[in-house]
């Protein structure tokens, strides 16, 4: 086990599978040093805990533990490339989507839960550049959706 995962364990979390997509597209690609996956709704068992707009149906800290989720499935997605997340020399960027709800205004908060985690497993090699954007709608109508661009350290 990693260290990285090490760390999971010790935040009682451990990773997933990868999430089968739902469209013609992989779950992460490989170009140089760099994985970048695709976007990762926060999906638990195959199944989505919670849909609905944030600030409507989903409360703001629910939708924060769902980004949680949702950056759990993007390491997923990142060692099913890297084969080992101990290989990631850093996180560079992380896009946040919050579906939400039309006076929302609150989406940086909420995508505190993908960079907490982050940090919490990967300490510096977690901080990164992020945007955190507010959308009509996701797929499946998830409250969240998080991607990440890594540089590996080989």
């Amino acid at each position: 086990m990693s260290a990285a995962e090490d760390r999971l364990a010790q935040l009682g979390l451990a990773l997933p599978e990868t999430a089968t997509p739902a469209g013609a597209y992989v779950p992460a690609v490989q170009s140089g040093p760099y994985i970048y996956t695709a976007g990762q709704v926060p999906l638990v068992a195959g199944t989505l805990p919670m849909t609905g707009k944030v600030g409507a149906e989903v409360t703001p800290e629910e939708a924060k533990d769902l980004a949680r989720t949702a950056a759990l499935n993007a390491l997923a997605a990142v060692k099913s490339v890297a084969g080992d997340l101990d290989r990631i020399a850093r996180v560079v960027k992380v896009t946040g989507f919050v579906a939400s709800a039309p006076d929302f205004t609150g989406q940086p908060g909420v995508i505190n839960g993908a960079s907490e985690l982050l940090g919490e497993v990967l300490g510096d090699k977690g901080v990164h550049a992020r945007s955190a954007v507010g959308v009509a709608v996701l797929p499946l109508d998830a409250p969240v959706e998080v991607e990440m661009q890594v540089e590996l350290a080989d």
